[in-house]
């Protein structure tokens, strides 16, 4: 457990880590988690939850306070599922946050820096260039883009070698998966840090050996939802369809053993025998789908407006959010006992 001292940064917090040179894991004291949303305030409470004072930089004082309450409501549902670590109290969590506006205040002097602003690269290169300004030069710098290239955003950095990907998932105060994934000129020591940070505050880091658009998950959500939206528009079936046979077949499996590794139970030769004739069958558009993209031009962009595919209006759309909630926090509690039990 770090040390829960004020986050509030000195003039001593400018000097850079280890004369300059990439911080290891115990070099790490303080967090500057960037961004207010849904991803930004879970991010920061990742940090805060395993005793690291954070620093939460926002553009406004409303966009901060929406934050933090954010946070307390998240914090709130750990802590009545007994998943605090400690024993601590929700207040206790809070307190080592710090709400910050701009990044001079925020920036200076902490040694791991993430950022989780808009999916956009020219946004991302423009932030970092103002980021890099106010950070030591051993500060790590870690982006939560959930499949642009991080080799094309720290194109925008002088010290490029301190830049790498963790990509949390959604919810990140329920979900276990951080993507750590460098670019060409990310230093195996900025790799292997971020890798064991993501372990201390709870995660279950996967380590990509090089860098790919999308990385795995997003790669292989696609693919998945590519077929899916083909499905539907062939009227082989309905999405709810569709949406049942994942959940009560593949969903279930492969929540305890992997794609790759079902197939192995199943015998490769079954799935080779498989492959020969339905893969000349399935999808392979290059471009999105043109069910998707009807959709979004409806304006039915899924729960944000009340109705995508499904409609998510009124109590219907709450329970499912709040059923899945309950399951993912359920399941975060066996993955603390089992890692207890190891």
């Amino acid at each position: 457990m770090k040390s829960t001292e004020s986050t509030e940064p000195t003039a001593a917090d400018t000097a850079p880590a280890n004369g300059g040179t990439a911080v290891n894991l115990e070099d790490i004291t303080t967090i500057a988690s960037i961004g207010t949303g849904t991803m930004g305030h879970a991010i920061a409470l990742q940090f805060a939850l395993a005793g690291y004072p954070t620093r939460l930089i926002g553009r406004s004082e409303s966009s901060l306070n929406r934050a933090m309450t954010n946070i307390r409501t998240d914090a709130t549902t750990l802590a009545n599922a007994g998943l605090l670590w400690n024993d601590e109290s929700v207040d206790d969590v809070l307190a080592r946050i710090m709400p910050v506006i701009g990044y001079e205040r925020g920036i200076s002097g902490a040694d791991f820096v993430i950022e989780a602003i808009d999916e956009n690269l020219d946004v991302k290169r423009e932030a970092w260039q103002e980021i890099e300004r106010f950070a030591h030069k051993g500060a790590i710098f870690a982006t939560n883009t959930s499949g642009l290239s991080p080799t094309a955003i720290a194109e925008a950095l002088e010290r490029p070698e301190r830049f790498v990907v963790a990509h949390f998932w959604n919810p990140a105060h329920l979900m276990p998966l951080v993507e750590v994934v460098p670019g060409e000129r990310t230093d195996p020591q900025t790799l292997g840090t971020t890798v064991e940070l993501m372990k201390r505050i709870g995660k279950k880091p996967a380590q990509l050996n090089r860098e790919a658009l999308g990385f795995i998950g997003n790669r292989l959500q696609m693919a998945l939802l590519r077929e899916e939206f083909h499905i539907i528009q062939e009227g082989i079936a309905d999405a709810a369809t569709v949406d049942d046979v994942m959940k009560y077949s593949l969903g279930r499996r492969w929540n305890l053993v992997g794609p790759v590794a079902s197939i192995d139970l199943g015998g490769l030769d079954v799935f080779y025998n498989i492959s020969t004739y339905l893969f000349d069958d399935m999808d392979n558009g290059t471009g999105p789908s043109p069910l998707l993209a009807e959709k979004v031009k409806a304006g039915d962009l899924g729960a944000k407006t009340g109705r995508g595919f499904f409609s998510w209006q009124g109590e219907t759309g709450k329970r499912i959010i709040e059923r899945r909630d309950a399951a993912l926090l359920q399941a975060l509690k066996e993955d603390m006992a089992e890692d207890e039990d190891l």
